[in-house]
């Protein structure tokens, strides 16, 4: 394929961590130098320093992508990357933090020749510091990124094995995929911050890390809501990590009436500063959200009171980008599509999405279930992979309120013996130990879709399309998990069921072509009305069953050859988005009744 136009993106202009912004930083995004090293010439060349490369790309974007300006699918695991630029004179003195939102996979940092940062894992931020390798204000970055395309045992999700993507597998993603920046600190600075709520006590715990550490370092926390001071706390961090529990001071029952819900996604407002005696050294804005998910009795409730979860699987590829968005609008977008349709989550599959996503999600009121990357199959080097990253992406995605599941392991995936291997077992079980010794408020899973050890959720994958059939099988919990959908048991034998709430979060899948060329689906519509129909055969069932607590349509879009969206891949609606809407508002929409609706305009933005 030849080279595409590179475009200009708002992804250059918006800040990447929109839970932990400062005021000043520089973004890296845009034209770098590019090369493949398909020989592995470039660590004995010396390509780390002063070497120029021959192609260029825009970043965030892999080379596979159009919008990097390459659009290139054939293998290249190794490839390098080049961009010089000045430092603002404001920056001299400072310590200089280079942020990476996502390098897949492998990926080594240079500035200005000095070796300053190695990460693993395809789908997490890391830092550099790199204000030792540079002595005056010319910067030369280079970063050497390695993939491995083939092994099954790499913690992927969709991304596919083959040069070609196929029936549920995409097109990979080599290198930087997120945005790149620097920040200029004083010595000591805010690492980070851990925010829990607790809205039976109308508190904010906050754990604040501090780098630098030294005596004398103070961190005050102001909190507003919409403008309105709301509470204030000043204290002595003695040491690099510390521990305050605010309380919020607001007049309205408590907070009741701020709570966060997807109808009502009140934010509160949080600055940071951090003070080394009465001398400011470090700001940086915040938010959080007052909302509890939790199980009582059986049900799964949202601030304590039982909440129907209504959500569409949504793979988070985009047209030109790959798992990049072309802007932050298109983020935006997809949140808004989502609930005008009338759901009230989304379930991001095989992907840690890009923070931006998550923000939209916490502004305009969205549930997301927090899934990883999976690998296809197991060993000991899978193990040390998945659960590393697996701990970065809790930590990176801690503050989100919108967050309310964490599900590291999908359907087997990486795990596929599950029923004969207690090594594999015992592997489900410690990703859900792991997952609740980082994060006791949020609900875990430690196998979504059939083959539970311990989950908090028994959810189920079915893709049956028959009325009658699914009737049947909801009736009752117990009916539900005893049944074999997909030809899977849902629970490993030895596992017993226990009562946990049910919810069925895969099924629909019907393929629908809305202009374009044909594709997959696991049942196929032959017109708008037969599309209307099929979806109501399978979410009405679901619907009606007293036994079922919630359920996960598949899916939001298109994506490449899979056409089982509601959407295509480009974001047009397959049926009027009200009538979605009405779907699962529990009513029967009639088409002739939207007969008059175009498509494209059924949400304005």
């Amino acid at each position: 394929m030849g080279a595409v136009k590179m475009t200009e993106t708002n992804l250059e202009s918006v800040y990447p961590r929109p839970q932990f912004a400062r005021r000043d930083w520089l973004n890296l995004n845009g034209t770098w130098e590019f090369q493949y090293d398909d020989m592995d010439e470039g660590t004995r060349g010396g390509w780390h320093t002063g070497h120029t490369f021959e192609r260029r790309i825009r970043v965030p974007y892999c080379y596979q992508s159009e919008l990097s300006g390459i659009g290139e699918k054939e293998f290249h695991d190794l490839v390098w990357y080049r961009k010089t630029f000045e430092l603002p004179e404001a920056y001299a003195g400072k310590r200089l933090l280079l942020h990476f939102g996502a390098v897949d996979y492998e990926a080594w940092v240079w500035a200005n020749g000095h070796l300053v940062a190695y990460h693993e894992g395809g789908h997490t931020p890391f830092t550099a510091d790199i204000t030792n390798a540079v002595t005056g204000r010319d910067v030369e970055i280079v970063v050497k990124a390695k993939d491995y395309s083939k092994d099954v045992t790499l913690p992927r999700g969709k991304q596919y094995w083959k040069e070609q993507s196929e029936m549920v597998f995409y097109t990979r993603t080599t290198g930087i995929w997120q945005t790149v920046w620097l920040e200029a600190v004083s010595e000591s600075y805010l690492e980070r911050v851990m925010m829990t709520p607790d809205i039976d006590r109308n508190e904010i715990n906050i754990r604040a890390f501090a780098a630098g550490w030294k005596p004398g370092l103070k961190l005050q926390a102001s909190i507003a809501f919409e403008g309105e001071f709301v509470s204030e706390d000043l204290f002595a961090l003695g040491g690099e990590e510390e521990t305050r529990t605010i309380k919020l001071h607001d007049f309205n029952d408590h907070g009741l009436g701020r709570w966060w819900t997807p109808e009502k996604p009140n934010l509160y407002d949080i600055t940071f500063r951090l003070l080394d005696g009465d001398t400011l050294i470090d700001e940086v804005q915040s938010y959080f959200g007052m909302r509890k998910i939790s199980v009582e009795d059986g049900k799964v409730c949202l601030n304590n009171r039982p909440y129907y979860m209504k959500l569409v699987l949504d793979q988070g590829y985009f047209p030109g980008g790959v798992l990049t968005a072309g802007s932050d609008e298109e983020l935006r977008r997809d949140v808004e599509l989502t609930k005008a349709m009338g759901f009230n989550g989304a379930r991001k599959h095989q992907k840690v999405e890009d923070p931006r996503y998550l923000y939209w999600c916490d502004k305009l009121g969205l549930l997301v279930w927090g899934e990883m990357a999976n690998a296809y199959q197991f060993s000991e080097t899978y193990v040390r992979r998945m659960t590393r990253e697996w701990q970065e992406v809790v930590t990176r995605d801690y503050n989100h309120p919108c967050i309310v599941v964490w599900l590291p392991i999908n359907e087997s995936w990486g795990v596929p013996n599950m029923l004969i291997d207690k090594r594999q077992q015992e592997h489900t079980l410690a990703m859900y130990h792991l997952t609740k010794s980082l994060d006791s408020t949020r609900l875990v899973l430690s196998n979504d879709g059939w083959e539970h050890t311990k989950s908090d959720i028994a959810t189920i994958h079915d893709y049956e399309w028959r009325r009658e059939v699914l009737e049947s099988r909801y009736e009752t919990a117990q009916s539900a998990v005893s049944s074999i959908a997909q030809n899977r048991w849902i629970y490993v034998p030895g596992y017993p069921y226990n009562g946990e709430p049910v919810q069925v979060s895969e099924f629909g899948g019907i393929s629908f072509r809305k202009g374009g060329a044909a594709g997959w689906g696991y049942s196929a519509a032959a017109d708008e009305e037969d599309f209307l129909r099929r979806i109501l055969d399978v979410v009405q069932p679901i619907q009606n069953s007293k036994a079922v607590q919630g359920y996960c349509y598949t899916q939001l879009t298109d994506v490449e050859q899979e056409i089982n969206g509601l959407l295509t891949f480009d974001r047009k609606p397959k049926l009027p988005l009200d009538v979605i809407r009405a779907v699962n508002e529990g009513k029967s929409p009639v088409l002739a009744e939207f007969s008059d609706m175009e498509n494209e305009k059924a949400i304005k933005f």
